[in-house]
């Protein structure tokens, strides 16, 4: 730009050289404002945090600086406000809007035990929260941070670019200097034409929207991606996922909700409101996962749960506490039978509910069977779906799992999962991915939990779904933040627009700087449109670019 204005004023075409210098800082002003949306679409994250909490301490409430809360203070989050930091409900019950933070809809009923995450909403009650993360560490500022540092991270595709750009802008300095000197020398062609012209193929071969091209469609890309709650680790990360076609996904915490959730009550001369309610009167209290689903099931079916007294665990079979002045017991089949007799009807019922991998308690009031419980761990709401989208896209699906092979076929067969394994140790699950590698694959693995830590590593992808541990988040290359199993297919699908637009920007860089170069050696345009076609192609590439902001942009196929 700099030999072409000065260049222009040596032949006196002044004006034109302004011309060149004004239209260029217009486009560099334009297309500073255009990327810039990409980083502010990821930082308008942290508005969603308020700047104030409400600090418990001592039985007062004072209003205190958000980002001033330690770990392990109480805070009370009024209806209406927003969550001031992530953390655990100590006291209350309320609907949790997180449609800012996870684009959910629908509001979540959580209680006493439940995570909220800093930027959501709380409904209709008051909650107290103990805070489990500085500001600094909250869920939406690892997520800003982690975008930012992809963001960084240069793409295969970027890195070639550049590497291309080394070469390409030297050789435009040479076509330009060969046109400006040749058909003077040789042909006797008049001096000013040609140094014209061999100006504006300096202008044509500018490289500014050939290297915006790749780094403007990655930034957008991870942005948009980080709103969805999908963190990709960089653009290599991104690039690459779209060559994958296989997928090895964990069971609990990644398929399944990873906690047990009451299937079947099964009455035996009672109603089973008298069941659950005399289930959950032995179990109140108890922070056992079946404990809970017990709980959890009472509290839907609004049942009015006794007290209990006189409670006492009996080690491998069960629990039982004296309830409305009898005796009452919740425990395995086995430990039942030790007591009662179980007809041959519900041992047949209990053996059909065993077959669908679910854990059935007996309870017994006094020597007498008064029904059964089944609970198991439930897929996810969307797991057939995101599990059908990746069929549909060509990407073979296998289960990995340590729960017993019972359970795991029987959630496969839910899910429509022909290719399940189970009773697998850590390292079992890394020779599974590396086997599938061996036959040419690019394999992803999706887990939660330690366990899936070294199979993650060795994936060409590992995604670690939200609810995780800090171990797998660590060490994955992409997370579902929100613990959505659609999610993965929506990052396939996000790594593939995230490609085709990029195919798309080098197209239009290049093939702009094709035309005007011929046009201009042809005589047919000069410096003007020169510098309007970097322009333009610069600005075109960009907003191209932020065309994957959208929210829906990528998610077309899915």
């Amino acid at each position: 730009m700099t030999i072409a204005a000065v260049g222009a004023v040596i032949i006196n075409a002044s004006e034109e050289a302004a011309t060149v210098v004004f239209l260029f800082l217009v486009g560099e002003l334009l297309e500073g404002i255009a990327a810039g949306r990409a980083r502010a679409s990821i930082q308008s994250l942290t508005k969603l945090v308020p700047k104030t909490a409400f600090l418990e301490v001592n039985g007062q409430t004072r209003e205190v600086p958000a980002d001033s809360l330690e770990i392990g203070a109480v805070i009370s989050v009024r209806p209406g406000d927003r969550v001031p930091a992530d953390g655990t409900i100590i006291d209350g019950a309320s609907s949790i809007n997180e449609a800012p933070v996870t684009g959910e809809s629908t509001p979540l009923r959580k209680g006493s035990g439940d995570p909220v995450f800093a930027g959501t909403i709380n409904g209709e009650s008051v909650l107290k929260v103990k805070v489990t993360a500085a500001a600094s560490d909250n869920t939406i500022a690892r997520v800003v941070k982690l975008v930012e540092e992809a963001q960084e991270a240069k793409s295969p595709t970027e890195r070639f670019i550049d590497r291309f750009s080394k070469y390409y802008t030297p050789g435009v300095l040479v076509v330009g200097a060969l046109v400006a000197i040749v058909p003077p020398l040789v042909l006797g062609s008049a001096w000013s034409e040609w140094v014209y012209k061999g100006l504006a193929v300096l202008l044509i071969g500018c490289p500014c929207a050939l290297v915006i091209s790749t780094p403007a469609a990655i930034a957008a890309s991870l942005s948009a991606g980080a709103r969805r709650g999908l963190l990709l680790k960089g653009g290599a990360v991104l690039e690459e996922f779209r060559r994958i076609n296989a997928i090895a996904l964990d069971k609990t915490g990644t398929l399944t909700e990873g906690k047990p959730k009451v299937t079947d009550v099964i009455a035996s001369g009672r109603s089973d409101a008298d069941v659950l309610r005399l289930a959950a009167a032995l179990e109140n209290g108890s922070s056992h996962p079946l404990a809970l689903a017990i709980l959890a099931k009472a509290e839907e079916s609004q049942v009015s749960v006794p007290s209990a007294s006189g409670s006492k665990a009996i080690g491998g079979k069960g629990v039982s506490a004296n309830v409305e002045g009898q005796v009452v017991f919740l425990g395995s089949p086995q430990a039942a039978a030790e007591t009662a007799s179980v007809s041959s009807e519900l041992a047949t019922r209990i053996q059909a509910l065993n077959d669908e991998g679910k854990t059935v308690s007996i309870l017994l009031v006094g020597d007498q069977v008064a029904g059964a419980i089944a609970m198991r761990d439930e897929p996810r709401d969307d797991a057939r779906q995101g599990l059908d989208a990746l069929k549909r896209m060509g990407i073979r699906t296998v289960m990995l799992t340590g729960d017993n092979k019972r359970t795991a076929a029987a959630i496969g067969k839910q899910l429509g999962m022909d290719d399940v394994r189970a009773e697998l140790l850590p390292e079992d699950k890394q020779k599974i991915v590396g086997q599938f590698q061996k036959q040419g694959m690019k394999v992803a693995k999706v887990g939660d939990g330690i366990n899936d830590a070294p199979a993650l590593a060795a994936a060409d992808i590992g995604i670690a779904m939200g609810g995780g541990t800090d171990v797998a988040l660590e060490t994955a290359d992409a997370a579902v933040l929100h613990g959505r199993v659609l999610d993965i297919a929506r990052m396939v699908e996000l790594s593939k627009a995230t490609m085709s637009n990029i195919t798309q920007n080098i197209t239009i860089a290049l093939g702009l700087k094709a035309v005007f170069l011929v046009t201009t050696i042809m005589g047919y345009t000069g410096l003007w449109p020169a510098i309007l076609a970097d322009t333009g192609a610069t600005v075109l590439v960009t907003f191209n670019a932020l065309r994957l902001l959208s929210p829906k942009f990528s998610e077309a196929n899915v």
